[in-house]
């Protein structure tokens, strides 16, 4: 017969883990969890709001290397705050796709409202 194991008490949904993430659908809790600060994911937007208004630029003249520029904008304003506002390390250095995949669906629910702005 197996040893009885005692159960662990469930964590807290409002406390999401960082962990070794295989689903973006585990791993977006988390990402959230890193952007509770307003200010924070203010300037994820400014930084969203930028790499598009390059990318359009970069395609309506025909200059593509302006296109060097969005990951700079993108990251330059999602870095700050988290450096400044949030003091945690962005999610991009351990999850590189999954968090540019939160970014873009942060951003998304940030414009219909679904999560503060």
């Amino acid at each position: 017969m197996a040893a009885h194991l005692p159960k662990r008490a469930p964590e807290p949904a409002t406390v999401p883990r960082a962990g070794r993430y295989t689903s973006f659908r585990d791993f977006y809790p988390f990402y959230l969890g890193q952007h509770a600060n307003r200010t924070c994911r203010r300037l994820h937007v400014a930084g969203c709001l930028l790499v598009l208004a390059i990318v359009v630029l970069a395609l309506a003249s025909r200059n593509l290397r302006l296109l060097l520029l969005a990951p700079l904008a993108g990251y330059g304003f999602a870095w700050v705050g988290h450096f400044f506002y949030e003091h945690n390390r962005p999610a991009t250095f351990q999850y590189p796709l999954y968090s540019f995949a939160g970014d873009w669906v942060m951003f998304w629910q940030i414009l219909t409202r679904k999560i503060a702005f």
